[in-house]
């Protein structure tokens, strides 16, 4: 098969598409054709250097955890999904990769709606999942109001109609220039940085039950401030949240289960015209090292997706 890959750590300029041995299907996995995969700060992160003490990785390596395709294979032990089936997933984290490429082994999935585009859902389900875990982590229902901190990106996207659709009063942080797009997702739009709790305390005077940091931006003690107390914060990209007994929440060892069934969910309030996926930009696999410098700026106004031809 074909393949964004690279084989040494580096910049961007280190990828290229090329040939890559085909995967398949193990117990409890589906092969997929993929026709759009996405690209997320994550991969910008594993293609500039793993952390000492991790595993090593096989070269060459395919970037990408999240695809939509057509079910080509089928592993032991699946049930209700067959081969022909569009749908959208996730690659096994643990494997740092592999979607971005002609066929992507999934761990875990659902169907693709008709009312997401492949590329739409090509960039949808690792932060459908990351969305509904936090959510569900800090009890998110109706009547919650949330404040979200870096609401505009890909992961605040989705949390954010996630959020709504639970009947949840969303308050949004982002740059200006994204405060109406918020506003379209059901948020209610603020600036991020200094005098972050003033503005809050003006839009939600009987304060704010739950607080999730996407920004990672070092504005964690604020966010506590704002809060009342850490254990009503929870962050995924802020790694001093444990000094200040705020919750981190990723799925590796040690960590939350993950939220798959987020994926479904999100699928039917799709189908109801109450979730969509906003897309920054869609480019074809060969331009991948463009996507991953769009998605290591940070600045990226929803998702960042690759297509596959």
């Amino acid at each position: 098969m074909f393949a964004l890959q690279y084989s040494e750590f580096g910049p961007p300029g280190v990828l290229s598409v090329g040939e890559a041995v085909e995967p398949h299907a193990g117990p409890g996995e589906i092969r997929v054709a993929v026709r759009a995969a996405g690209v997320t700060p994550v991969d910008a992160k594993v293609r500039s250097g793993l952390p000492e003490g991790r595993p090593p990785l096989a070269w060459p390596h395919i970037p990408g955890v999240d695809a939509s395709g057509v079910v080509d294979e089928i592993g032991g032990g699946v049930a209700g999904v067959a081969v022909g089936d569009a749908v959208f997933g996730l690659v096994d984290i643990a494997r740092l990769g592999g979607a971005a490429a002609e066929f992507a082994v999934l761990k875990a999935w659902a169907a693709k709606p008709d009312a997401l585009s492949w590329e739409e859902a090509g960039g949808a389900a690792t932060s459908v999942e990351t969305a509904t875990r936090t959510l569900d982590r800090l009890g998110v229902t109706a009547g919650t109001t949330l404040l979200v901190e870096g609401a505009a990106g890909g992961v605040g996207t989705v949390a954010v109609q996630l959020a709504v659709a639970r009947g949840a009063t969303v308050i949004g942080t982002a740059s200006e220039r994204n405060h109406a797009f918020l506003a379209g997702l059901g948020a209610v739009p603020t600036a991020y940085g200094t005098g972050l709790a003033d503005r809050v305390a003006a839009l939600a005077p009987g304060g704010v039950d739950a607080v999730l940091d996407i920004a990672g931006s070092g504005s964690l003690p604020d966010l506590v401030a704002i809060a009342g107390t850490p254990d009503h914060v929870v962050t995924i990209s802020d790694f001093s949240a444990p000094r200040l007994g705020v919750a981190l929440s990723h799925t590796g060892p040690g960590g939350d289960v993950p939220a798959y069934a987020g994926l479904a969910a999100a699928a039917a309030l799709a189908t109801e015209g109450r979730f969509t996926v906003p897309l920054h930009a869609v480019l074809p696999l060969a331009r991948g090292a463009e996507a991953h410098e769009m998605s290591a700026s940070g600045h990226a106004r929803g998702k960042i997706v690759l297509t596959v031809p």
